[in-house]
């Protein structure tokens, strides 16, 4: 048996099909760890969808910004729309079916026997993994149910930017879904930040990648995330970034959870 934390695809299927026959998974034995962002800005998000869908109980994938802007389109938010991107996906035969298999796909996935909580962007200093799997749910509620239209009509917006178990309604899981889909940067007291995408060092004076900020309850267990190309591959004590930039031209990431840690990456224009 194997797992395997996969990072963001974003479309690259030719160099996820070169990932996959290099892992030499075995669909009876092993798993396959999604960080999200399956889709947009690469050239075959359709087919993304349809490998990884057609990958059944072997894959695991938890929903980023860029899954839930493709689950948005499809249902008629068309206020953030970069259509042209996502138009194979919305325009097949098969894909409301495709979007409706990933709007039932988690937000936050937690495996306490390997003490590791995976997410698409990260985790508020707040929150530690039982919380982070619970106001998860809330969300993951909204998007399958009867109300899923209106939770993604109110989907975008950077307010509010810091949690509070007081928030409600939309600007609660607004607020739980950009903590877990979009942050990277936040303030000492967990207020997020929108405005940095760079490497840590490039930021403004204030700011810490969340990972760094004092006392964040997430820290006893090891967070498995994505969303964050600058950053490169991080492998740290309780902490693994595998967002390995391969929609901008560097490489895709693998990086085996169970036993010693060992990466399996391919170059951007890597085919089957």
């Amino acid at each position: 048996m194997a797992i395997y934390a996969i990072g963001d695809v974003q479309g690259c299927c030719d160099e996820l099909e070169s990932l996959l026959a290099r892992l030499r998974v075995d669909p009876d034995r092993d798993e396959l760890w999604f960080v999200g962002d399956l889709v947009n800005r690469g050239p075959r998000s359709l087919d993304t969808l349809r490998l990884v869908r057609n990958l059944g109980k072997l894959a695991t994938v938890v929903l980023g910004n860029h899954d839930l802007h493709l689950i948005a389109l499809a249902f008629g938010n068309r206020s953030r729309a970069k259509v042209r991107e996502l138009s194979d996906v919305l325009d097949a035969p098969d894909g409301p079916q495709l979007v409706d298999w990933l709007r039932h796909r988690p937000l936050a996935y937690y495996r306490p026997e390997l003490n590791t909580l995976m997410v698409h962007a990260g985790v508020p200093p707040q929150w530690d993994p039982l919380l982070t799997i619970k106001l998860a749910r809330e969300v993951e509620q909204a998007l399958r149910g009867k109300h899923c239209a209106e939770y993604l009509r109110d989907l975008y917006g950077e307010k509010p930017d810091r949690w509070s178990p007081d928030l409600a309604g939309q600007d609660r899981l607004r607020c739980i879904t950009n903590s877990l889909t979009r942050m990277r940067y936040c303030r000492a007291d967990g207020t997020l930040d929108f405005s940095e995408n760079g490497p840590p060092g490039s930021q403004a004076k204030g700011l810490l990648p969340w990972f760094e900020l004092p006392g964040r309850q997430s820290a006893t267990v090891r967070v498995v995330f994505g969303h964050w190309a600058s950053l490169g591959l991080v492998q740290r004590d309780n902490l693994l970034g595998i967002d390995t930039g391969c929609v901008w031209g560097r490489k895709l990431t693998a990086v085996r959870l169970d036993g010693p840690a060992k990466t399996f990456s391919v170059k951007k224009g890597t085919g089957p």
